[in-house]
């Protein structure tokens, strides 16, 4: 038999594939199937009687063979287990399905097939999830969570259920992926099966919240309550559907938001990370240039999204699932106290004179993909319109929120002058790969810290390896004071100022010395002027940046202290 060979000519606009699975009463016979072009405009806005299948691929190994317009076609033996179990005796069944109905060799295809992702699977008369086969236990636990619905149900009785078989469903590759987010928010009516088990979506969700399962002793259970909530909102969902011709979406939220909450999930290729995400997102990233393209790069995807939310001028180095950001800020406020339910609400207190959020500011977040602790800091950065929540690390912030959306505040967030005189310098590392808390290549982090840094040195001809480390250290010196941390700020304000003498070949200072916190205005307050007027010259320093503990510029410190301004 011949393998099978996609049409040359391109699907036309609105239009896809559609699976036929022909009947067989031999449930083990081979799998025949058709496939045929098919327009997503001939019902206008109804829904279209064909079922859309999520499911994962699974490793390319020991693949399978189906027949397609009788012509061999491979696929994954996780899909091929799924259409074996969803084929008829009688009836035949028509299916999308991606790994068959896109040309996946064609990325011109693979690009059109994936701006209309969110539209097929929100066309589909219901969406099948396809969780894999089991051992019995496993596809008894779909059936225990369907009998953990009933209301009538005894806690005896939900005692007795198999909790480990739950987990190990729960646990299984579906619930991480990152696709499954558009496929299950777009369902009309969702459908679980695992094996020949098989339950109705509703059902599925109100069963685990009956159980009540705790994510403590298992992280991976986190990840449960973004999709359950999709889930369970299918059925309220309209059958039709409303939307431009020039773009579909699902308008759940930003695509910031959406990055935020879910960019930790898994994905074959990366780059769905983002491409997973466009089909729900209520603004037009696509405005800006960012749209499925599988010919650019991760590195300039991820570089494009990131100068997408921070603004074009942004500094950015990526390395794999991780990105050096240099950019200027201002802290807002620290996390004081996280409470957790569904979401997650903060209380913040305000560390920014210029930027009152008020006393005992409260916001709620959704879940994040890391989630927020105490101590975490709220800052602004520059060019961005939200909030961003990062947390101090040995040499450089960790981004926890990029785009900090608080469900309980409508109001946006805007730069004055009197902000722009707190503006800080933030070495920002993005992380999607690993999580916080885990051990980190440390390695890969200091190449791409170094290569970074470079942006911050100066002359080395006038100052030497000096100013590169010194910009750091004082900057540190004023985030520490705008956070209240006076403690560790003196700390690292005593190895400044021995920095400085060596660097600079200055007597020995008094080490209770009351001058400024910024690298200029302690200059400035011993009066040595040769060095004030090198830094200058770099055009690298702000004359009129305050400190956070004493409030006063360079230019103040000289003054006070006698010296010319």
């Amino acid at each position: 038999m011949s393998s099978y060979q996609y049409p040359s000519c391109p699907l036309g606009c609105e239009n896809i594939r559609l699976l036929r699975l022909l009947p067989n009463e031999d449930e083990v016979a081979p799998l025949q199937c058709e496939l045929r072009n098919y327009s997503l405009q001939k019902l206008g806005t109804r829904t279209h009687l064909y079922e859309a299948l999520s499911y994962t691929w699974g490793g390319s190994k020991n693949s399978r063979s189906i027949s397609i317009n009788k012509q061999k076609f491979d696929i994954t033996r996780n899909l091929h287990a799924a259409l074996l179990c969803l084929r008829d005796r009688s009836l035949e069944r028509i299916l999308w399905v991606d790994a068959v109905c896109i040309d996946q060799s064609n990325l011109e295809e693979r690009k059109q097939q994936v701006q209309f992702m969110a539209k097929i699977y929100a066309k589909a008369h219901r969406v099948i999830i396809w969780l894999g086969r089991g051992a019995v236990d496993v596809e008894g636990a779909l059936e225990d969570i369907r009998l953990a619905a009933n209301e009538e149900l005894t806690k005896s009785s939900k005692e007795e259920m198999n909790q480990q078989a739950i987990r190990s469903l729960l646990q299984r590759p579906w619930f991480q992926r990152i696709w499954v987010l558009q496929e299950v928010a777009a369902a009309r009516h969702v459908v679980m099966m695992c094996g020949s088990m098989e339950i109705d979506g509703y059902a599925f969700c109100l069963g685990l919240k009956s159980l009540k399962l705790s994510s403590t002793s298992s992280p991976e259970l986190q990840t449960l309550l973004s999709i359950t909530y999709l889930i369970e909102r299918a059925g309220l969902r309209s059958k039709y559907t409303t939307d431009s011709p020039e773009r579909f979406s699902l308008n759940v939220r930003s695509l910031a938001e959406l990055i935020d909450m879910f960019h930790s999930r898994k994905a074959s290729d990366v780059r769905d990370k983002v491409y997973a995400l466009l089909g729900m997102s209520s603004d037009d990233p696509g405005k800006a240039g960012l749209q499925p393209d599988y010919k650019i790069s991760w590195e300039e995807l991820f570089q494009q999204l990131i100068k997408l939310i921070l603004g074009k001028d942004v500094s950015v180095e990526t390395f794999s699932q991780r990105a050096a950001i240099k950019i200027k800020g201002c802290i807002l406020g620290q996390v004081s106290s996280v409470r957790r339910d569904d979401r997650q609400n903060v209380k913040i207190t305000s560390r920014n004179t210029a930027y009152e959020l008020g006393s005992n500011t409260e916001w709620t977040f959704q879940a994040s993909a890391k989630p927020i602790q105490e101590r975490d800091v709220i800052c602004l950065l520059h060019g961005a319109s939200k909030p961003t929540i990062i947390r101090l690390c040995k040499d450089h912030f960790a981004v926890i929120v990029i785009a900090a959306t608080p469900l309980n505040r409508s109001d946006s967030f805007g730069w004055s002058q009197s902000t722009t005189q707190f503006l800080r310098d933030f070495l920002l590392v993005w992380d999607w790969e690993k999580p916080l808390g885990k051990p980190q290549d440390q390695k890969e982090y200091e190449a791409l810290i170094k290569a970074h840094s470079q942006a911050l040195e100066y002359s080395k001809a006038v100052f030497g390896d000096y100013l590169g480390e010194a910009t750091r250290m004082w900057n540190d010196i004023m985030i520490l004071d705008d956070l209240g941390e006076y403690e560790n700020a003196e700390e690292r304000l005593l190895e400044a100022r021995s920095s400085y003498v060596t660097a600079f070949r200055k007597e020995h200072l008094p080490r209770h010395s009351q001058n400024g916190r910024t690298l200029l205005s302690f200059v400035a307050g011993e009066g040595h002027e040769d060095t004030i007027k090198l830094l200058l010259e770099t055009g690298k320093v702000e004359a009129d940046l305050k400190d956070g503990k004493s409030d006063r510029t360079s230019l103040s410190w000289a003054a006070w202290k006698g010296h010319e301004a």
